[in-house]
């Protein structure tokens, strides 16, 4: 995987461009997408399709054509590999889609919806411009002019709910919900409202999801992991506690999770 840097004003909005070529990922076959809680949009650039599991009926599949967004998720997703060789992501910091999207982040959440429906044909010419490049540099360029000219400014998260975001990521204290809405003077279904429209989940479960993938951090390249020890320091109540949370974001128990996981840590790999 190689990760290019946006720039302003873009910026305020992605974190990073994401390059996958063949074997990145794990070997052909179908993949556990673990959540993060930020949207990312995928463009096919090694078939003219590309596979995700329905949800909604286990053991299908979906195909979608040349492109995909995903908003933001708080559930696993599989994937088929050998549809994904070659693709360029957006990976979009939280709440950073809002400014591309034509309706509330929140009728989004746990959706994956082809880019056509977005920006209709004009998909299609975004394609076919980066397939033609000669390099990646020359990619991010096209990239970024598409999103630029589609970009509403005025559709960026409100400053109170940039104010919860970066509550909600600091490691050097942690603020609960209730301490920022009555900093911020909002009613709390207010200020749920807007965060969800505007990030695609609510509070809750987005501070949820980054503590169970600050749980993933730190079991990164670890082969034995003293779990009282990360439990406290990721401000579950207790073992059971940690354990209800994982399997619900990941389908698994963080052991199994060990056991299982490939060279990235929100890939596993599903057995044949």
């Amino acid at each position: 995987m190689n990760r290019f840097l946006p720039s302003a004003p873009l910026s305020s909005c992605i974190e990073c461009y994401c390059f996958y070529d063949g074997g990145t990922l794990a070997p052909a076959g179908q993949e556990r997408c673990l959540p993060n809680a930020q949207a990312a949009i995928i463009i096919n650039l090694g078939h003219d399709t590309m596979r995700v599991g329905d949800r909604q009926r286990s053991g299908a599949w979906q195909a979608f054509h040349g492109g995909v967004l995903h908003g933001a998720f708080s559930q696993f997703s599989c994937i088929d590999t050998s549809t994904m060789v070659s693709t360029i992501s957006v990976c979009f910091k939280p709440g950073g889609m809002r400014a591309f999207l034509p309706l509330p982040a929140g009728e989004l959440a746990n959706q994956v919806v082809e880019l056509s429906m977005l920006w209709g044909s004009d998909t299609a010419d975004l394609r076919e411009q980066l397939l033609s490049a000669t390099n990646r540099a020359a990619m991010v360029e096209i990239l970024e002019r598409f999103l630029l000219a589609r970009a509403s400014w005025e559709q960026v998260p409100p400053a109170a709910v940039m104010f919860a975001l970066d509550a909600f990521q600091s490691r050097r204290k942690q603020r609960s919900i209730t301490e920022i809405t009555d900093q911020l003077g909002l009613r709390p279904r207010r200020f749920i409202s807007l965060f969800e429209d505007s990030v695609g989940l609510t509070p809750k479960v987005y501070c949820r999801v980054r503590r169970f993938q600050h749980a993933l951090h730190l079991t990164e390249n670890a082969s034995h992991v003293r779990w009282t020890e990360l439990v406290l320091d990721c401000g579950y109540f207790d073992q059971s506690h940690f354990i209800h949370d994982f399997q619900a974001f990941a389908g698994l128990t963080p052991q199994a999770y060990l056991t299982q996981r490939g060279p990235h840590r929100n890939h596993i790999p599903l057995p044949e």
